[in-house]
């Protein structure tokens, strides 16, 4: 069989196709590949192997941006040290959800499962790891380090979520600004929707944060946030319509 690995983390990759060979000698890894970039440009240009072992969080975004973009027909088998996205890699060809470190047991078992490949033998797996969408657990709180002390700060008090320089911040309703350890692509899926809407790729904004909307260009919304001087607080146009529906429940 001809194997594809997309991680981003050279150790991983490395440790895998170790335990690929111990575990699936007649195996043979084709590609080890870091990025979304990357995962599309060989997927479009190359046979498509047999099977993938994909990361979730690639150096440029997550996988499922790939799946997006390219059809793909073999089995992929999801490895990822978070458990937020299992529903979502059910929605692909994913066959199974291997959570790091990866064991040598778990992904003999896997690759058994890819060799009777079929998207409907995963979903009692997928929802014994996820539970019901609708009985999905957000996050409740972060713990902030602010200088040598530990801060614990609760959802309701996030006013939004923003990228800048390449960190992470958060604005709070008491006029504080935090620096947290989390990419925004990682923090969506762990928020209430129903609370929080990603309004573009540097910002994730609350339901309180939205009570200065201005119209914009080409048909985008603006919003203003106390205390964060930023003129990219702008609905995406393709997001403006969801947008206003979440505001209109």
């Amino acid at each position: 069989m001809r194997i594809v690995i997309l991680e981003d983390e050279t150790r991983a990759a490395n440790h895998l196709e170790r335990l690929l060979a111990k575990v699936a000698p007649n195996m043979t890894v084709v590609a080890k590949l870091e990025s979304v970039r990357d995962g599309v440009k060989y997927l479009q240009n190359n046979p498509e192997p047999d099977l993938i072992f994909s990361d979730i969080q690639l150096a440029d975004g997550l996988s499922f941006e790939i799946y997006n973009q390219v059809t793909v027909r073999c089995p992929i088998i999801f490895t990822t040290a978070y458990d937020h996205y299992a529903i979502e890699a059910f929605k692909t060809n994913g066959i199974d959800y291997l959570l790091k470190p990866i064991e040598e047991e778990r992904l003999n078992q896997a690759i058994e499962k890819a060799k009777h490949f079929s998207p409907g033998l995963v979903l009692e797996k997928i929802l014994s790891i996820s539970g019901p969408a609708s009985g999905k657990n957000y996050k409740s709180r972060f713990m902030i380090k602010v200088g040598d002390k530990i801060k614990s700060i609760p959802v309701e008090e996030i006013l939004a979520f923003y990228s800048q320089e390449k960190a992470s911040f958060i604005r709070t309703t008491d006029g504080h600004t935090y620096c947290i350890d989390y990419a925004l692509d990682l923090l969506e899926p762990m928020l209430n929707p129903e609370i929080y809407f990603r309004i573009n790729r540097k910002y994730i904004v609350s339901i309180d944060a939205c009570t200065n909307i201005l119209a914009w260009t080409n048909s985008r919304l603006r919003l203003k946030i106390d205390g964060i001087d930023d003129s990219d607080i702008i609905v995406a146009r393709e997001r403006v319509v969801k947008f206003k529906n979440w505001l209109d429940r």
